[in-house]
């Protein structure tokens, strides 16, 4: 029997890569209306190449990306942008289908839930908030809780020590094989491999315990664990 399900957040409860591209999109099409003279597929190409050279959480993006297209920063053109991406994130940040009554059948069970991601803690704590997921969670671990990102052990021993659970009655479930996969194995927690989430094409093999289609295939895995 499982006394803890620790879940990542991006791409597991979120669909966060299209959030992503929705609110840049968003942000894009401002900056253009308000004179950046950029193709829109190009300027697309620009700023995801960006988002990988400096990570998808920087907070300073759209600042890089005037300087990349214009060599300067131009503070309406900046502003025009960020309120852009903030009300375009607001009207995609959804939780996946079936994702709120799974946790509310998992809590009914007297399961602990944990959040366990690399997004930093407020980002973190500001999508579960908005996502009104905030109240499930009895431990969320984010990237300053530790000061290591998965597939590092520290996240996941946090986890475990928070919740005051021994490894092996854990479940970890994750989209991504390599940092939620085997970082959770790396201490002894069982994995279930969030296929649904994965963005990585092909979608690799895993050595997961369990591999799941939709959220809510996890009541299934709880109640065979029985």
């Amino acid at each position: 029997m499982f006394h803890a399900i620790l879940f990542d957040l991006d791409n597991t409860l979120i669909d966060f890569v299209s959030m992503k591209r929705a609110s840049s999109d968003a942000a894009i099409t401002a900056m253009i209306a308000n004179g950046v003279a950029l193709d829109k597929e190009k300027a697309v190409t620009v700023l995801f190449e960006l988002y990988d050279e400096y990570g998808w959480e920087y907070n300073l993006i759209f600042q890089r990306f005037l300087e990349r297209i214009q060599k300067k920063i131009d503070y309406k053109v900046l502003a025009a942008a960020i309120i852009a991406y903030r009300r375009a994130q607001l009207s995609f940040m959804e939780p996946y289908a079936k994702v709120v009554p799974t946790l509310l059948t998992l809590k009914k069970k007297g399961i602990k839930l944990a959040i366990v991601t690399d997004a930093p803690q407020l980002k973190a704590w500001m999508r579960l908030t908005e996502l009104r997921l905030q109240d499930f969670f009895d431990v969320v671990v984010a990237f300053g809780e530790v000061a290591e990102l998965k597939p590092s052990k520290l996240p996941f021993l946090r986890a475990l020590e928070l919740l005051d659970e021994d490894a092996a009655d854990v479940l970890m479930v994750g989209d991504m094989p390599h940092k939620d996969i085997d970082g959770a194995r790396a201490v002894g927690i069982k994995t279930c491999f969030a296929r649904y989430g994965c963005t990585l094409k092909p979608i690799p093999t895993t050595n997961a315990d369990f591999t799941i289609g939709s959220i809510e295939e996890i009541l299934g895995i709880v109640e065979a664990a029985l």
